[in-house]
């Protein structure tokens, strides 16, 4: 995987993010606020999108190889697995299988427990994250006194991808897509339990038939980040050469022009590595 253009991309030990999709962008952008000297390295698993309606077993595999692979191939000092439905199955065998710090993003069940002043909240995420044994624990260890109303939806995640795209969010269909959060009105919390989801923040709340408070994990992980940070060891730091400009690595080729590239070039990744079927180029873009 050795860059076409090495001569222009110079590395000083970054941050990777991972995720399938441009969901992960909501924790990158979290990370630059709170890490604004730290380089940002992006990789959006675009060939296997979405992660949500994944078997267990093959996402593991796939996660892990994909993050061993840029790990030995780049100076990275940190991996945050920007994706709930990854981090509630792949966490354990990423942390084993890598040397470096590695965060993950889980359901904001805990604040979205103490925050709800009815008790009734509700978990927005993907099919495999509200189904799976690692949030009914989430649940049952900070939410025990609560309600809880689960909706599943990749219906959601692909609206989402749809708005960083340039398309215009359907409200329609983003409506029917979470309604059973609107049928009791003593639901008055909802865990934005995927990281696509904080970028439709602006238009749940004008669907929303009351005022919801939504809650997502970016700012507290980009606090973690920080703080793993500031305990690297020194030597550990020390990179070969500033960084020109923050990558983004995708599994699959998009045109230059696609509305979705212009996204990632908005938020920064100027740079592209192509990952895709063990082909690997690198070009600017």
């Amino acid at each position: 995987m050795k860059p076409a253009n090495e001569s222009n991309i110079k590395i000083s030990a970054p941050v990777l993010v991972m995720d399938s999709g441009v969901g992960g962008l909501s924790i990158a952008a979290h990370i630059r606020k709170t890490c604004p000297d730290t380089p940002l390295f992006y990789l959006a698993d675009n060939g296997a999108f979405p992660y949500g309606d994944k078997d267990e077993g093959w996402l593991v595999d796939r996660v892990v190889k994909l993050a061993y692979q840029l790990v030995n191939q780049y100076p990275i000092k940190l991996l945050v697995l920007g994706c709930n439905t990854a981090s509630t199955v792949v966490l354990p065998a990423l942390r084993k299988a890598l040397s470096i710090p590695v965060v993950g993003v889980v359901p904001a069940i805990k604040p979205a427990a103490a925050l709800s002043l009815s008790g009734h909240i509700g978990l927005l995420a993907t099919p495999g994250t509200v189904n799976r044994s690692y949030t009914d624990q989430l649940i049952s260890d900070h939410a025990a006194r609560c309600q809880v109303t689960r909706v599943g939806s990749t219906e959601v995640v692909r609206l989402a991808e749809d708005k960083l795209a340039g398309i215009p969010v359907d409200l329609t269909r983003l409506k029917q897509a979470v309604s059973p959060l609107f049928e009791s009105e003593t639901l008055d919390t909802v865990v934005l339990g995927c990281t696509h989801f904080p970028l439709l923040r602006d238009e749940l709340e004008k669907i929303q038939p009351r005022n919801i408070h939504w809650v997502d994990s970016g700012a507290a992980i980009a606090r973690r980040v920080a703080m793993l940070l500031s305990q690297t060891p020194a030597q550990c730091l020390a990179g070969k050469n500033a960084v020109q400009s923050d990558l983004l690595f995708l599994t699959q080729a998009l045109s230059k022009e696609a509305s979705l590239m212009k996204s990632f070039r908005h938020n920064g990744f100027s740079q592209l590595v192509i990952l895709e079927h063990e082909t690997h180029c690198s070009s600017g873009f």
